[in-house]
């Protein structure tokens, strides 16, 4: 049995593509036990059998209504005991957005937030976006006031701070910056929700999403958008929270924590 817990959050900007960049090799050598997929656009029939289930790793999809849009997927050494994909919300839930999967005593939520731009690029979803961040947030809520210690991961779509963008002046009237929507972050940490990496690091400069155009991701002018929230049950057991933009193959980068493996205990 490990010592440590290993879990990583990845927005693959579709898994088909990014199994064509390696995908498969880096999960092997990822060292990960539980690692959870956004925007995996794409059905499980959809996925070549060795994707869908690679050896030695318990899968589960959750795909969007609308095919090739969305989606969430969970590989963990381990079944979890259950996994939920629903907040109760007709409009919230056919998107294919949220796995809450549960692994001893820890509480693994696996969540693409939806973006609040638009198709013009008019912040016309932001209303969309905070009402799910707020169906969520009383969900596992009620999971970390029960007594479980929770983890909250995935691509959030919003850079909590300025540190956590490299233009945030020019970005102030766009979504993923929006004061309501940097507001919802600071209520959920109010709440007791530790976002992991600001816990152990308050340095600039560290981001995990960049724009495909402009070299951005080579001049490293990107935003920090994905994150692993944890409740203080959970934060104690924490040893370690990482960034990988080196590892390539989305316009995303992993992002993950190491918890001592007695959080599951």
């Amino acid at each position: 049995m490990p010592k440590n817990l290993r879990i990583v959050s990845w927005n693959v900007n579709g898994l088909r593509a990014c199994s064509r960049k390696g995908f498969l090799e880096w999960l092997a050598q990822s060292r990960a036990q539980i690692v959870g997929l956004q925007e995996v656009r794409a059905l499980p029939s959809q996925l070549e059998p060795g994707l869908r289930r690679p050896l030695r790793w318990y899968t589960h999809f959750s795909p969007a209504e609308k095919k090739g849009y969305s989606g969430v997927g969970l590989y963990s050494r381990s079944e979890p005991t259950w996994v939920q994909t629903s907040l109760n919300d007709p409009e919230l839930d056919r998107e294919g957005r949220l796995q809450i999967a549960l692994f001893g005593r820890l509480v693994v939520v696996n969540c693409y937030f939806p973006k609040g731009s638009g198709p013009k690029r008019d912040n016309s979803r932001v209303p969309f976006k905070l009402g799910f961040y707020r169906a969520l947030f009383d969900q596992v809520d009620g999971l970390r006031r029960a007594g479980y210690r929770v983890v909250v991961m995935g691509d959030f779509n919003t850079a909590h701070r300025e540190i956590d963008l490299a233009r945030p002046n020019t970005n102030a009237r766009n979504s993923g910056f929006l004061p309501e929507e940097r507001e919802e972050l600071d209520r959920w940490i109010r709440a007791g929700w530790i976002d992991t990496f600001r816990h152990l690091h308050d340095q600039p400069g560290h981001y995990s999403w960049w724009m495909q155009r402009f070299d951005a991701r080579r001049r490293n002018v990107g935003w920090r958008i994905d994150y692993v929230l944890a409740s203080r049950a959970a934060l104690r057991y924490l040893k370690k929270a990482f960034i990988w933009p080196e590892v390539t193959g989305s316009d995303h980068c992993p992002v993950g924590v190491d918890f001592d493996a007695a959080v599951m205990d």
